[in-house]
């Protein structure tokens, strides 16, 4: 999937870029000055709506034909590439994140280096991670905290 519509909206948003397109669309002289009918026309072809002096067609067609982007569901809307892209600020989401993040660590007790090292695979900040999964009760520490395991869950 392309962005290409993000250059065609800004070229656009451009007041005298879009008077230069509409009057090539409507056929008519210009009434811009010479330099800002040549500006003009080089943002327009830059965007694909113009060649050579005249209007592309299937410019819009070719966008709108374009695949939107997946919507992202479940846990994957706040990752990317698997990692963690951003924390959600429900209390539901969070938690249904967490849940994701916990079953992926190891059933097994882990020191703090090894579960420091597990969440940095996912996080950019794993000690932030581990407070909120020790907060959420989906891990559990030792009294000294040297060591963490996840809790079997009913």
């Amino acid at each position: 999937m392309t962005q290409e519509w993000r250059r065609v909206a800004a070229v656009l948003a451009d007041e005298v870029r879009r008077h230069a397109y509409a009057e090539l669309v409507l056929g008519v002289p210009t009434t811009l000055s010479p330099r800002e009918h040549r500006r003009a026309l080089a943002a327009l072809e830059s965007a694909g709506l113009v060649a050579d002096g005249a209007v592309v067609p299937d410019a819009f067609a070719r966008l709108l034909a374009e695949d939107a982007p997946a919507a992202r569901r479940g846990v994957d809307r706040w990752l990317r590439d698997g990692r963690i892209e951003q924390y959600p600020t429900r209390v539901v989401e969070r938690d249904e994140l967490l849940a994701h993040v916990a079953g992926r660590l190891p059933a097994r007790d882990l020191s703090e280096g090894e579960l420091t090292t597990a969440l940095g695979v996912v996080a950019d900040d794993p000690v932030t991670l581990r407070r909120y999964l020790v907060d959420a009760e989906y891990l559990v520490r030792s009294p000294d905290g040297s060591v963490y395991r996840v809790p079997a869950r009913s």
